[in-house]
């Protein structure tokens, strides 16, 4: 039996605690172990010879420099050598060590506007969850709408794409991922054999994805999407412009989403009386609305409402902070509150990323790449497009989102260059695909999460995940070519120089 198992756990009779021994070959245990070692040799090697290197023609000599610091990253953000926001902050040492620009400038970077409207949404994320307010929400949805399985399961999809239109995906999964196990728990489903649970967490970590793309508020990828746009072009995007943009292809992903699902995973549950009494004694505990519930909704609303109204003109930043302060006036929330909430690396993830993406762009880096990747392999604007969506589809499947972005922005604003397209629309075609993960437990937070249940297995969700992505690709560029044009984004009569 011993020898059937990599791993023993083994708990001695004197100690507390369970000991794991690692009964694997000692060949098979330092391969693993030399890994990593390994992968971080390479991504300093490939810098130190790009480094080294006369630059191509039409290439300048910081070009080659930030190229250099630029296959550093992507080695190690593609293979998770360091964490993403270590990776981002040695960009930002690499890039004036190695000459590409001064150390004020490529600092400065970090303080760009997009970095501090995601670090005011997730404060007021925070709050929201601190307070039971997105709890109070999410129950009382489930408890209105949530009268049968078939019900119960588009409730649950409906309800995490809904939030995820005004929170970051990660607090939405997370907390509407706690209801969904003692739904389950109560209903006694069996882990590994009941399609029916299999479905409610696909429905949460699926409905969260699909929403998290439809605003700026969903996630990370597309406030650094702009920020990287904005520090390169000049160009930017108002909170109603890019929902005009990006709200379409969630929506039209809602109805195909909750198809697969129904398609994947029939319901194989008669009745959830459990489930109903479950939350039903959850919304009597709940009682009234606190004096802090109410007094954070009124805030969450009005700054919605200057979101869409006073973006342009006040800009998204100070909206986000100003709330964060109204907040903290009203004492509504403590720092030490704030800080078990908001996730503080991938703050300095961005700042990185997006010194990086302005570092290519302004030493022409990003430019010559285009010429050489995807603006040499095609020959029209939307094949363009489509190509561009496709690869953040298939990276965002096995790397982080935000990681994704970072790596395509810099190159696809080139393309835009040689293509005479709207650099916006780049920001869109990598932003929006990125968001898209359905395959892969590592695509998404949500993704992992659900999988974290135990409920599913990687052959469960591997062929409609794929299934889902393929098909998200599909409604992307059928958005992209007909609806975008209505809105001033216009691909298709753009040719390739």
């Amino acid at each position: 039996m011993a020898e059937e198992r990599a791993i023993e756990s083994v708990a001695p009779p004197r100690v507390g605690r369970e000991v794991v021994i690692d009964t694997r070959p000692i060949w098979v245990i330092l391969a693993e172990k030399s890994v990593r070692p390994l992968l971080l040799l390479l991504g300093g090697a490939l810098y130190w010879h790009l480094n080294g290197l006369p630059p191509p023609e039409g290439l300048s000599p910081e070009g080659m420099k930030a190229l250099a610091v630029f296959s550093l990253c992507l080695t190690y953000w593609i293979f998770g050598v360091l964490p993403l926001m270590i990776t981002s902050l040695l960009a930002i040492i690499l890039i004036p060590l190695s000459g590409v620009m001064r150390a004020s400038e490529a600092y400065a970077l970090f303080g760009n506007e997009a970095v501090f409207f995601i670090l005011g949404a997730f404060i007021l994320a925070a709050c929201m969850m601190k307070s039971g307010l997105s709890t109070r929400i999410a129950i009382l949805i489930l408890r209105r709408f949530g009268t049968s399985p078939a019900t119960l399961l588009l409730s649950i999809f409906l309800l995490n794409a809904f939030m995820s239109f005004f929170m970051s995906e990660h607090a939405v999964a997370a907390m509407n991922f706690a209801i969904i196990v003692e739904i389950v728990r109560v209903l006694r489903l069996a882990p590994g054999r009941s399609s029916y649970a299999k479905a409610l967490f696909l429905a949460m970590a699926w409905g969260t994805t699909i929403g998290g793309v439809a605003t700026l508020l969903g996630g990370g990828r597309a406030p650094l999407a702009i920020g990287i746009l904005h520090e390169a072009t000049g160009a930017s995007f108002s909170f109603v412009e890019w929902a005009l943009a990006a709200a379409p292809v969630s929506l039209a992903m809602l109805p195909i989403g909750y198809l697969v699902i129904r398609s994947f995973f029939p319901i194989d549950v008669a009745s959830i009386r459990q489930a109903d009494e479950l939350l039903e004694r959850k919304a009597l505990a709940l009682g009234r609305m606190s004096y802090e519930e109410r007094a954070i909704s009124l805030v969450v609303f009005i700054t919605f409402g200057a979101w869409v109204f006073l973006g342009e003109e006040v800009g998204l930043a100070n909206i986000a902070l100003s709330a964060v302060v109204v907040l903290f006036l009203f004492e509504l929330v403590s720092w030490r509150q704030i800080e078990q909430y908001v996730n503080w690396g991938v703050i300095l993830m961005y700042g990185g990323a997006i010194c990086l993406g302005s570092a290519l762009n302004k030493t022409g880096a990003a430019a010559w790449l285009s010429n050489m990747t995807i603006a040499h392999w095609t020959h029209s604007a939307p094949a363009v497009v489509a190509a561009i969506a496709l690869v953040s589809i298939a990276l965002t499947e096995t790397m982080s989102n935000s990681a994704v972005v970072a790596l395509l922005m810099p190159v696809t604003i080139g393309v835009a260059a040689q293509a005479g397209l709207d650099p916006r629309i780049m920001a869109l075609a990598v932003a929006v695909p990125a968001g898209l993960a359905f395959a892969f437990p590592i695509g998404t937070p949500a993704n992992t999460i659900a999988y974290s249940s135990g409920f599913l297995r990687l052959r469960d969700i591997l062929l409609p995940g794929l299934t889902l992505a393929f098909l998200a690709w599909i409604v992307f560029n059928l958005i992209a070519n007909f609806y975008w044009p209505l809105i001033g984004l216009d691909i298709a009569g753009s040719m390739l120089k």
